[in-house]
């Protein structure tokens, strides 16, 4: 039996979507690329909420049997919504995924977090023997850092001394990300709060591993070295 309530049958996104068209293209190259028996890491955001879409029409449409990994609640729901089943990383290990980010460089190194989901994303992308990076043409940059802060996910417990360590580590402007659906800070999929960090120099590679080393910083949103491909139109 299916529930039938206005949660279980409205699609988990709200507001505008920026560059629509374009992202429907990326989207529409995405779900060309699904073949029956897939298992599929979801990704979050607007891109691959269009994406998951256009593969509920083919799933439909063809009668595919396909499982989804979602890396969020949104994802989560939009699947159920639209008829994908899940499964999750302790019983299947994905054969592809695809997600998208806020920030891409020349060597396809990454920011992602916005949506504050980028410690399950990383969990999936790890996973996955390649994961298609859906983004349009405001996506890229000369260097990370250049539009949006680079979020850092933290414990709780831990707020004062992760933001006490970056400021002795680098020259950096911290914020505390709060939300806007609530009162006080946003709270990640994992239950963490967010670090907004300003990058004020050129990213290296070694970075994330510094950053990690910090005890009570659970993930980062920087996404280096990964088996990515960036679809664009």
């Amino acid at each position: 039996m299916k529930w039938k309530n206005q949660s279980a049958v409205q699609e988990s996104w709200s507001g505008e979507i920026s560059n629509k068209e374009q992202k429907e293209k990326a989207a529409r190259q995405v779900s060309e690329m699904v073949k029956n028996g897939d298992v599929i890491g979801v990704g979050s955001g607007s891109t691959s909420y269009l994406a998951l879409k256009a593969i509920a029409a083919r799933v439909q449409k063809e009668g595919l049997d396909i499982l989804a990994i979602p890396t969020s609640h949104e994802a989560s729901l939009n699947c159920a919504t639209l008829g994908i089943k899940t499964t999750d990383l302790i019983n299947r290990r994905p054969d592809w995924g695809f997600d998208g980010a806020d920030e891409v460089d020349a060597e396809n190194r990454l920011i992602k977090g916005r949506g504050g989901a980028m410690f399950a994303e990383k969990l999936v992308m790890a996973s996955s023997p390649k994961t298609y990076i859906l983004v349009d043409g405001s996506k890229f940059v000369s260097r990370l850092g250049e539009k949006f802060a680079l979020p850092i996910e933290v414990d709780p417990r831990a707020l004062h001394l992760v933001e006490t360590k970056l400021k002795d580590m680098m020259k950096t402007k911290l914020k505390l990300r709060m939300a806007k659906g609530k009162d006080g800070p946003v709270i990640t999929e994992s239950g963490n709060l967010i670090l907004d960090m300003t990058l004020e120099e050129t990213v290296d590679n070694d970075l994330e591993n510094r950053l990690r080393s910090i005890p009570g910083v659970i993930e980062t949103g920087l996404f280096i070295g990964y088996p990515v491909e960036i679809l664009t139109v």
